[in-house]
């Protein structure tokens, strides 16, 4: 075999071997790169125990409309913008009470150990929907909210939760925007 030919591939092989690293360690990160929040895996450890330790828990997923068309329209720097926006203003509705995470593309979720000390559901939905600056644009934007109380649980576990304030959640998309269900 030509040695040339070997030498060659080498350097192809590297970057292979690197970008599989690369994805490897994105996909387990504790910590989104672009919004801050937990990752999932990063959250769901920590909200396992939540839910566990706190009687009166709250688990809410949001997901954001129409948000392929944002960036469509107006490129994906802008979507990135809507994303950020959006994990600050989920994180900043929880503030110590609880911890967010972006579970992936334009899907958020969060648990709230007190739901006594946030603002409620309502309010959350007013942020979430609030427009987006990006370059001089307003970008509108709007979610859908959906949400589970432990108590409604009949055995309290985080997977339970979830499909829940999924449920929740789809039942708010299917009544139109700006809806929130729990």
């Amino acid at each position: 075999m030509d040695t040339h030919v070997i030498a060659a591939g080498l350097p192809a092989l590297g970057w292979a071997l690197h970008g599989g690293l690369l994805t490897r360690r994105l996909s387990t990160a504790r910590r989104d790169p672009l919004t801050g929040l937990h990752t999932r895996a990063g959250w769901t450890t920590r909200a396992e125990r939540l839910l566990t330790k706190h009687p009166d828990a709250l688990v809410v997923l949001v997901d954001l409309d129409d948000f392929k068309a944002i960036n469509d329209t107006h490129g994906h720097a802008a979507g990135d913008t809507v994303l950020v926006a959006t994990a600050r203003r989920l994180a900043d509705w929880g503030d110590h009470h609880g911890i967010a995470a972006r579970l992936g593309g334009d899907e958020f979720a969060a648990i709230v150990t007190d739901p006594a000390h946030t603002t409620g559901l309502h309010a959350l939905q007013g942020a979430l929907d609030q427009p987006v600056e990006h370059h001089g644009r307003t970008l509108p934007v709007s979610a859908s909210v959906g949400s589970c109380h432990r108590p409604d649980l009949p055995v309290p576990s985080l997977t339970d939760a979830l499909s829940a304030a999924d449920a929740a959640m789809y039942a708010a998309k299917g009544h139109g925007r700006r809806n929130t269900h729990h």
